[in-house]
């Protein structure tokens, strides 16, 4: 009988595939934990078990139902690379082909794509997850100069009728972002975050024997709380509608010292192994909306804005400007990152607080990855290329296509304005708007000059100063640079001075 080989990554998890609706025993479903995926950034501990785990139990699962599997682990060879695993493995099971599904990342499909080389019938199919096509967004933006997520988000909430009334937005406007944007009172409790557990010792131990270099904490491997079946998944997710969701749209930009998952529904991670359906998850949140008159639109819109919107957005700019994007650097900034981003070891109390947040979970909310390490990374000019490895090792979220569009893009400004209309950076009086962080910090958040000013007030100035020639001509800077420019000659020596002393001893901040 001739054998077809189906591999299934670990970010290709989608219970509901076409591939797995019937029986055929003429094919094997092959999992590989790879060496090569494990390693070529070190990786947060808490995602590498994640995915590990998710793997097996996906795995699980498909014997279950009766499926042939082939199960390759992480120690049972001391191959690297993803296809030299694949080419072993077919000859040993004398396959005739080599099915995959479309991988997320260009870096996974040129691996892959290898193996036509050595002679394999080799094929691609969809793997039915996301809500738009890369064809979609080709033809949305074709001729354009910058991508605008609206434009997409609109196409995509008329397309699937989603928060629709006919061809008019639910309520009348299409987004509620302006609404979104509120500090959480004092005294606000909020619910602690649903977390399952998982006993993942046997994944963790198998991590650390084959000697992955890893980040992060992960405190006990008995009771792992990222979802790593679809069930649990969904149970984070039901648990978040009913206690959570009305609170998001308010608070979803909030940041505190005294919870690390405030109001978002941490779903990501299970989103981006494709253990949920993103339309699905879209249209139950709708559906709770709709019948529930104490979520409010803002909460319902922002919520899906992220899914159905942003997440979207990324993945067809990534398809549509790889592989040129992972090289851009419209400022030319080139700065070492400081050592302290691997160790949250910093006075700066915000920063301190979101690394170690971070190292903890996995974990930081979005406003925390743009406007405090994305918003410091950006004004003290580190390399584009150091930041995208960081995030892509921190987060439990991170893979390529959704991390390093967000990278570039939207946090640092790399692609010269392709993605955002304008470099998103602050300085403290954005901590000091949207959260406590500023509270007894050992830096002044009110000065801009002295020794222990903040070092955001300096930095803020400087990066517009020097970046001017690149930013002037920006049609939403007009005021930050009449500002400026209104401040007197000693006033901006001093703030230059203090700016160049901050990024000179950016190791001791």
């Amino acid at each position: 009988m001739s054998r077809t080989l189906r591999l299934v990554l670990g970010d290709q998890l989608n219970p509901t595939h076409s591939w797995f609706k019937n029986l055929d025993a003429s094919i094997t479903y092959v999992f590989v934990e790879c060496r090569g995926e494990g390693s070529y950034v070190p990786h947060h501990i808490q995602k590498l078990v994640g995915i590990l785990q998710a793997m097996r139990n996906f795995s699980e699962q498909l014997k279950n139902k009766g499926h042939e599997v082939y199960y390759h682990k992480l120690l049972d060879s001391e191959e690297v690379e993803l296809a030299d695993i694949l080419h072993t493995i077919s000859s040993k099971l004398n396959a005739t082909e080599l099915q995959f599904m479309q991988p997320d990342e260009l870096r996974v499909q040129q691996n892959l794509e290898e193996l036509v080389n050595r002679g394999h019938s080799v094929s691609f199919v969809s793997s039915e997850h996301f809500i738009s096509t890369k064809e979609e967004f080709t033809i949305t933006f074709k001729g354009k100069k910058s991508f605008l997520m609206e434009t997409f988000y609109r196409k995509l909430r008329k397309r699937t009728g989603i928060l629709m009334e006919g061809d008019a937005p639910y309520g009348g406007k299409w987004n509620y972002d302006s609404q979104n944007r509120k500090k959480l009172p004092k005294n606000h409790l909020i619910p602690p975050p649903y977390l399952p557990s998982t006993n993942v010792e046997e994944v963790y131990a198998d991590v650390k024997k084959a000697q992955l270099r890893t980040i992060g904490n992960l405190d006990d491997p008995r009771y792992y709380y990222w979802p790593t079946t679809t069930e649990q998944a969904l149970a984070i997710f039901e648990q978040w509608l009913e206690h959570c969701f009305q609170f998001f749209g308010d608070f979803q930009d909030a940041m505190t010292l005294s919870d690390w998952a405030l109001y978002h529904s941490r779903i990501s991670f299970a989103l981006n192994v494709k253990l949920l359906d993103p339309l699905i998850i879209c249209q139950s949140a709708e559906a709770y909306y709709r019948s529930n008159d104490h979520i409010p639109l803002n909460a319902a819109e922002g919520f899906i804005r992220q899914i159905l919107g942003w997440r979207e957005f990324m993945r067809g700019v990534y398809w549509e400007r790889m592989p040129a994007f992972g090289t851009e650097n419209y400022f030319g900034h080139k700065a070492p990152l400081p050592s302290w981003f691997w160790n949250g070891k910093t006075k700066m109390k915000c920063l301190s607080h979101s690394i170690g947040q971070s190292l903890d979970h996995a974990y930081a909310h979005h406003i925390q990855r743009l406007m405090v390490t994305g918003n410091f990374m950006l004004l003290a000019g580190i390399d584009p290329d150091e930041v995208d490895l960081w995030y892509l090792s921190i987060y439990i979220d991170a893979f390529e296509w959704v991390e390093i569009t967000n990278t570039r893009g939207m946090s640092q400004y790399a692609d010269g304005g392709w993605i955002a209309t304008k470099p998103y950076v602050a300085s403290a009086n954005y901590m000091k708007k949207m959260g406590d962080y500023c509270h007894n910090c050992f830096y002044n958040e009110k000065t801009k000059i002295d020794s222990d000013s903040c070092p955001f007030n300096s930095l803020y100035w400087n990066f517009f100063e020097r970046h001017r020639e690149l930013l002037s001509n920006n049609f939403r800077l007009g005021m930050v640079y009449r500002t400026f420019d209104k401040m007197s000659s000693e006033s901006k020596v001093a703030i230059r001075a203090r700016a160049n002393y901050v990024l000179d001893n950016l190791e001791q901040l």
